[in-house]
């Protein structure tokens, strides 16, 4: 017998989501001007209020109120009906400088013996059942989330979208681990009121919010799902659409009130959004607002790199892999990897693991060089998930009232190119 898996997503409207984008702004910002800054900067946005804390070691100096603003009038918090607006919240900082205690023992005299910033365990996981080998519940609702926004944005169907936004994907699974259906979609997305009762009384404001969510029903089904099945080219994946598909969308019934003033947004509160949907494992360690030299985000980042790179080789159909830091000291504690049974080769998973030591230098400096961590390559990350993405040169602008404004030309998602494939190919002998 099967079973059903889900995994949910979350919009750049979402409140969690607004703080960690700006967290990762501060991030990009301080790295354009200093690619040495050491940073973790957490944000905290509630109704008409954004506050700023953490630590931080640079040269540059960054103007958190415009980072912050432009952050959140580029998702589109730009209305007072809102309660959270980009030109007139509250931005506070608390941010100060590093510990000492912390920077002794990362920072050494040679670069390549740079310590972890932190002690813990990260991992990484990929499977075959997408092109862009990663699970396709979470895909499918990264996905659906996109398109809503792409909607929103431009401002020709569903005119009366607001930016806070979730959705859920449920699959069913045959015994063998494949995807042969899908079974539910979620879709709450925050709305105008823009259907009002007749009176005051409570029949009245029942009868206009159900009006309401009969037309948001109906365009998801009919405006919104059209428009992802569309965007999708895998024919294996577009047979699992069906018409028995469950739809719930706006279950409560009425999303009115949203954003950071529905809900408190707090940096690295959707670490499973960002990762993998609750496939494989997660450490516990969240990603934006944080420099390379902590290890919760470039050795996950390395993981990631590694798993894709075993799974499009061909090692396995499905794997995970773990590595693990202490705080202060270059090479890892470990390298784990767990192929779930699904290994092409023969060897045990140790073996594997042993392998993935040889062709991996997993040190924070060699990581950094080696997925060129050290950029300002960060915002992008901060919503849709940072697995799973499309490496891409892009140009970015810099401003500052301080320093002069800089175009740098970067490459993001390093950690989702195949470039070691033909190595592991190699050495396993495929």
């Amino acid at each position: 017998m099967g079973y059903l898996f889900t995994s949910e997503s979350v919009s750049e409207g979402h409140p969690d989501k607004v703080a960690d984008q700006i967290s990762d702004a501060v991030l990009d910002e301080l790295l354009a001007y200093d690619a040495s800054s050491k940073v973790a900067c957490e944000t905290l946005v509630t109704t008409g209020q954004v506050v700023l804390a953490g630590e931080v070691k640079s040269e540059a100096y960054v103007d958190l109120q415009e980072v912050a603003r432009n952050v959140i009038n580029r998702i589109g918090y730009t209305k007072g009906e809102y309660m959270f607006e980009g030109n007139s919240c509250g931005v506070f900082s608390a941010i100060h400088e590093q510990s000492a205690d912390i920077n002794r023992g990362v920072e050494r005299e040679d670069p390549m013996n740079q310590g972890a910033g932190d002690q813990g365990m990260m991992f990484g996981y990929a499977t075959n059942e997408t092109e862009n080998y990663m699970p396709l519940s979470l895909d499918l609702a990264h996905r659906i989330l996109q398109v809503l926004a792409d909607v929103r944005r431009e401002g020709k169907e569903m005119t009366y979208l607001r930016p806070d936004s979730k959705s859920q994907v449920t699959i069913e699974y045959n015994d063998n681990g494949q995807p042969v259906r899908i079974d539910t979609i979620v879709v709450s997305t925050q709305h105008d009121d823009f259907v009002q009762p007749v009176d005051a009384s409570a029949e009245a404001q029942l009868k206009a919010d159900e009006e309401m969510l009969a037309v948001i029903r109906k365009d998801v089904i009919e405006v919104l799902m059209p428009r992802v099945i569309a965007s999708i080219n895998n024919e294996k994946i577009l047979a699992l659409f069906n018409e028995d598909i469950t739809y719930h969308v706006n279950p409560t019934g009425k999303f009115v009130i949203g954003g950071p003033h529905g809900d408190t947004g707090l940096t690295g509160r959707k670490i499973i959004v960002d990762t993998y949907g609750g496939k494989g494992a997660h450490g516990g360690g969240a990603f934006s607002g944080k420099d390379p030299s902590k290890v919760d985000r470039s050795a996950a980042y390395a993981a990631r790199h590694i798993a894709k790179n075993l799974v499009a080789a061909g090692v396995s159909d499905e794997v995970l892999v773990q590595v693990s830091y202490a705080i202060g000291v270059a090479r890892p504690i470990n390298i784990y990897v767990n192929t779930y049974g699904r290994s092409n080769v023969k060897m045990t998973d140790g073996d594997i693991a042993r392998k993935v030591d040889e062709l991996f230098d997993l040190r924070p400096k060699a990581i950094e060089d080696r997925l060129k961590l050290r950029n300002p390559i960060y915002s992008e990350t901060a919503a849709y998930g940072h697995m799973g993405r499309e490496p891409q040169m892009v140009t970015k602008h810099f401003h500052s009232r301080y320093l002069s404004d800089k175009v740098m030309e970067v490459e993001l998602f390093t950690w989702e190119k195949l470039d070691y494939v033909d190595k592991i190919k190699a050495a396993f002998g495929l």
